[in-house]
């Protein structure tokens, strides 16, 4: 099956060279480009694609509230992925708070990227383990955000709570199985019924949860 895309960015070369990139894939088209945030919500609402690659910084409109008119507009249907740098730490935890369904450094391999593309198609969420502590764990240290220590939290089992902390250092199902020495799919119900119990859409949504809650502490608390 086809994955459609739309390439957000204001920057024609970086445009030019995603597509190239993921053209080389059979089963991936680029539907459109987007030159600016504006322009990426109304060709996102138009086109209705399965994935939409999002700058962050761009023209008119930036890229988290392009990502939060998408969502909104467009639901389930249309997943975004952002595509950052570390320069944009501050902007990253924004655009997920937005509805992003994960991120990815600009710089990261072809691969990778090729892999972050159906993770995110299939309706999974992507956290880029390289950068998920360190963007979440500056949010947390420099934001007087309210921690949701609650009723939902106690709700959790022992083991759902320690899936939880694993979520949100940037572990996949495998990983994580192998962690607790327990089968994928295990994982994959307790994953379920973390989201579930604590109303979350996503594993994105799962990462913001611990670090706001106090289940997982900046890696660094200075």
């Amino acid at each position: 099956m086809t994955i459609r895309l739309l390439v957000a960015d204001d920057q024609s070369l970086v445009r030019a060279g995603f597509r190239k990139l993921l053209e080389a894939d059979p089963d991936l088209e680029v539907v459109d480009e987007a030159a600016d945030g504006l322009e990426s919500v109304r060709k996102a609402q138009h086109h209705l694609p399965d994935v939409v690659l999002m700058d962050i910084r761009m023209p008119r409109l930036d890229g988290i509230t392009a990502t939060r008119r998408i969502v909104a507009s467009c639901g389930a249907r249309v997943r975004v992925l952002v595509l950052t740098t570390f320069a944009d730490d501050e902007y990253v935890f924004d655009s997920l708070r937005a509805g992003a369904s994960g991120f990815l450094l600009k710089d990261a391999p072809p691969e990778d990227l090729l892999a972050a593309v159906r993770v995110v198609a299939r309706g999974d969420a992507l956290l880029d383990p390289a950068v998920t502590r360190s963007v979440v764990s500056e949010f947390v240290k420099s934001s007087p955000t309210q921690r949701r220590q609650s009723r939902a939290v106690a709700s959790l089992t022992a083991r759902e709570v320690t899936t939880l902390q694993l979520i949100a250092t940037g572990l996949s199902n495998a990983e994580i199985a192998a962690r607790l020495v327990v089968t994928e799919a295990t994982v994959k119900t307790h994953v379920g019924h973390v989201l579930a119990k604590l109303g979350l859409r996503d594993r994105v949504q799962a990462v913001i949860f611990a670090f706001e809650s106090g289940l997982t502490e900046p890696a660094d608390k200075g």
